[in-house]
């Protein structure tokens, strides 16, 4: 917290007024990230025609968006995998926007179905879940895209597959 005031250039007891921790300066981070992803992502959507190929692309985005900077996006996953109540608030827009995101790759142009937010709910965890194992070492870029593209899928099963 010392260092992001210090090169914010604010006093150590402001950035506190607005992150009360090292957490919820993360996921605020995270947040930050995700807004920017869906603002570049409306500027210049997948072109896929397939619903699952675009939600595929744009995770593949989000995740390159993450490699970037890995030290940064395991930091901000801890934050968010770890955080406690105090940061719910957060954590909970955190996962709206990348619902928002999933949701606006899909191109649904109605109320999603609860089986559709369930597929979606499936794939925030996976692709999550491959963001853990390649930052931890254990999961190469080719298995995570693999992942990703086989879940993506699942916006394509009519309701009685799930």
């Amino acid at each position: 917290m010392r260092e992001v005031a210090e090169s914010a250039q604010v006093a150590l007891g402001t950035l506190y007024r607005y992150f009360p921790s090292k957490v919820h300066l993360l996921v605020a981070t995270m947040q930050d990230q995700l807004e920017q992803l869906l603002a570049t992502l409306h500027r210049r959507p997948p072109t896929q025609s397939d619903p699952a190929e675009r939600v595929a692309e744009t995770l593949m985005r989000a995740f390159r968006a993450m490699q970037r900077e890995p030290h940064l996006a395991d930091a901000m996953v801890r934050a968010l995998t770890f955080a406690d109540r105090s940061a719910s608030s957060e954590v909970d827009t955190v996962l709206r926007l990348t619902t928002a995101i999933v949701l606006d790759a899909m191109g649904l142009t109605e109320e999603p179905t609860p089986r559709q937010l369930s597929a979606v709910r499936v794939i925030e965890h996976t692709w999550l879940l491959s963001l853990i194992t390649w930052l931890a070492g254990r999961a190469s870029l080719d298995q995570v895209r693999t992942d990703i593209t086989t879940v993506s899928r699942l916006v394509e099963q009519p309701p009685s597959a799930v």
